[in-house]
């Protein structure tokens, strides 16, 4: 097995148990049990636990932002945007559900919640979140409701959280019209 390959291994492992079984339910050793390398191994790709958990996160938040960006235009009107990227996000993490579990679990974290907090107040470049510029700018166009961002997250991204949940828990089947219409009511709540 290439180095490379085992890497990739490792990723794989964390990604499947942290989803299953949460952070403190899958231990460094059982991560290296199931990519099929020694636990000393992992040390050589990870400073530790915490940087593997972290730098999954990163993989995978650049594979949601790629497909995010995939036919997106900031040209296009605030609506079209938004309504993009709902409906991205509602396709992306329903084709990638351990990638939804990995990271609702992570952004809920501390990890997560320290991270959310720098990018939305400014206080970091790390991470593309373009869609929080559709939130600002709909505001200074008065398109959206003059609201907090995170009002404007919340009231966008929970409600598309929990329908994401309840598809993979097969409660709710979303298929392009659900999505549509999902991604329609999602611009009702924040438009003015």
């Amino acid at each position: 097995m290439k180095n490379t390959d085992k890497r990739e291994e490792i990723m794989r492992a964390a990604l499947e148990l942290i989803a299953e079984h949460g952070f403190h339910g899958a231990p460094m050793a059982m991560i290296a049990d199931k990519a099929g390398v020694g636990a000393g191994t992992i040390y050589r790709y990870f400073e530790g636990k915490d940087a593997l958990i972290t730098e999954l996160y990163r993989e995978l938040e650049g594979k949601l932002l790629a497909y995010l960006q995939e036919g997106y235009s900031a040209a296009d009107p605030t609506r079209e945007r938004f309504l993009h990227v709902g409906a991205a996000v509602l396709r992306y993490f329903i084709a990638s559900p351990l990638h939804f579990l990995y990271m609702e679990q992570y952004m809920n974290s501390p990890f997560g919640i320290a991270l959310k907090r720098d990018r939305l107040l400014g206080q970091s470049d790390e991470g593309d979140l373009f869609f929080k510029s559709i939130f600002e700018e709909g505001m200074a166009q008065k398109v959206l409701k003059e609201l907090p961002i995170f009002v404007h997250f919340a009231l966008t991204f929970g409600p598309l959280i929990v329908l994401i949940r309840d598809h993979i828990l097969g409660l709710i089947s979303l298929d392009d019209a659900r999505i549509m219409q999902i991604t329609e009511a999602s611009w009702d709540g924040v438009k003015r």
